[in-house]
């Protein structure tokens, strides 16, 4: 049986249908370049006749020098009642330069009749026509079955003369689709296996409308299909496309078939992040594989048998998909979670002047006030080298004043913060204004530890949280901070805990500047000493 899977990238066009996302040009070629690299074999650049922006991205991609993957244009079938060169669609394919193309056409006699209001003999003619054209100018053409599965459950004889229509055409690939993502894994194959020999390989498009456009791509390559549709990180219209960032790792490391090399599979995590950044979304902390949570571990009884074996807790060695293994903090951690941290942070256990199940207990019970360190491992290390006796601090808190003043009932209120602290044996004493009591805090700190440690300009806070955590109290409650902060590329979280809200963000940024100096002094020191 034939091993090696084709993968196809529909990022850039089906990917930008789902709601919130959009890609400039400049974005476009940016993902494209990480696909590329990724290993993926076709990248759908998008619809040519449908807007500006993509006929600019085929453009700009004919000027770059692919390594590993073909650019294709998408498109549709001609209109019905006009010749293929007259469909100003395809003669948008045609003037976008690519050498492959895919058109959809109406498998479902359903959409056939409602939606392009036509017969049925038209669309088959409609199919085989297009496919032609687009082959005699030299171009190789995938045909993608829209509906196909709705369409075969409707009308099997008519979803199979469809297909039989795109190989009259000359298409080099029939790729199944499951548009409106209702087909369940079962009905897949045994829909499948009733479609005999097409002469022409079969391909995989499935939507995520029921929670399965994975399962349902995997269980189309087991009866047959080799290329395969989908997007990374499963972006799409409605609920998304099959999640490329599963569906690779799945189909190489459980089902044995070639899709990637070890090496460029070990970026996809990489990928898989880069590309929720230029969507401007957040990443899914539980998405399968590349996720940040799912190789991260809490229960004690979890961590000691990962201690021993890994392969206890863990399906596959993260490091095979660019992942890493997380081992957390909390209320649940039993001493294997503390041991675990200290070779994490290369901390000596034998010498810990304390037992690991007394650290637990401390930290149960700051959880129990209301710390978090989760979210907050900064803030965890730190307290774990103070408890080894191995912290020292970087600036001392003489004191400091908040001042809010508003003028006038339509202006903002304006913030100063006075501060004094005392690094060594110098007393720095400055003042700040922000637009609120903590922004003019941590304006005051900075502006005064900028005199000794210069490194501080390159730390910035990128996300400041509160939560009430009991809120019967009313303006008297109790809140927990969280703070993140980043430098280069890093990113680290910190927290602080308080009925005061100013107390709370206090301790959660002194924290957060603390551990980020101490980040970029390490930095400094091992480019140093690699010189």
């Amino acid at each position: 049986m034939e091993k090696e899977i084709i993968l196809y990238d529909t990022t850039l066009r089906d990917g930008t249908q789902g709601e919130g996302i959009s890609f400039s040009c400049e974005d476009k070629l940016r993902i494209a370049r990480r696909l590329d690299a990724l290993g993926i074999t076709y990248i759908e650049g998008g619809w040519p006749g449908s807007n500006p922006k993509d006929i600019a991205f085929f453009q700009e991609a004919a000027k770059i020098r692919w390594q590993n993957a073909t650019i294709t244009a998408f498109g549709s079938t001609r209109r019905p009642g006009i010749k293929p060169s007259e469909d100003k669609n395809l003669a948008a394919i045609l003037d976008s330069g690519v050498k492959v193309a895919t058109i959809f056409g109406k498998s479902w006699d359903f959409h056939v009749t409602n939606a392009l209001r036509t017969t049925l003999e038209e669309n088959l003619a409609m199919i085989t026509e297009s496919i032609s054209f687009l082959t005699s100018h030299g171009l190789e053409v995938f045909f993608d079955a829209e509906h196909f599965f709705d369409g075969f459950k409707a009308n099997p004889d008519y979803a199979l003369r469809t297909l039989q229509a795109a190989v009259k055409g000359g298409a080099k690939c029939l790729i199944l689709c499951d548009t409106n993502g209702g087909t369940l894994p079962s009905e897949i194959g045994r829909i499948i296996q009733q479609l005999g020999d097409l002469e022409v390989p079969l391909g995989i498009h499935a939507h995520n409308d029921s929670g399965v456009a994975v399962a349902n791509t995997l269980v189309a390559v087991e009866h047959g299909a080799r290329q395969v549709q989908g997007t990374i990180n499963g972006i799409g219209e409605r609920a998304g496309n099959a999640d490329l960032c599963s569906v690779i790792p799945n189909l190489q490391l459980k089902m044995g078939f070639d899709c990637l090399s070890p090496e460029q599979l070990a970026t996809l995590t990489k990928t898989s992040r880069f590309v929720w950044e230029l969507a401007n979304t957040h990443p899914i902390p539980g998405q399968p594989f590349v996720g940040r949570s799912v190789f991260a571990h809490k229960g004690g009884i979890h961590v000691s048998a990962l201690r021993r074996h890994p392969e206890t807790y863990e399906h596959i060695p993260p490091e095979k998909v660019g992942n890493s293994r997380r081992v957390l903090v909390s209320e649940l951690s039993g001493s294997s979670n503390i041991l675990y941290k200290l070779d994490e942070y290369g901390l000596d256990a034998e010498s810990a002047p304390f037992s690991p199940n007394r650290l637990v207990s401390i930290i149960k019970e700051m959880e129990n006030q209301g710390y978090y360190f989760e979210g907050a491992e900064a803030s965890f290390e730190i307290l774990l080298k103070k408890a080894l006796g191995l912290y020292e601090k970087l600036f001392e808190l003489i004191g400091f004043r908040l001042i809010i003043e508003k003028r006038s009932a339509d202006e903002e209120p304006l913030a100063e913060a006075t501060i004094k602290v005392k690094v060594g044996e110098q007393v720095i004493h400055t003042v700040a204004e922000g637009n609120g009591p903590v922004n003019a805090l941590d304006a005051a700190l900075r502006k005064a530890l900028a005199k000794v440690y210069p490194q501080i300009s390159q730390i910035h806070l990128t996300d400041y949280k509160v939560r009430v955590l009991d809120e019967k109290s009313g303006t008297g409650a109790k809140v927990r901070v969280l703070i993140e902060s980043s430098d280069n590329g890093r990113a680290w979280g910190t927290v602080g805990v308080s009925t005061n809200i100013i107390e709370a963000s206090w301790r959660a940024l002194v924290d957060s500047i603390d551990y980020g100096l101490r980040l970029v002094e390490s930095q400094k020191l091992a480019t140093t000493n690699s010189e």
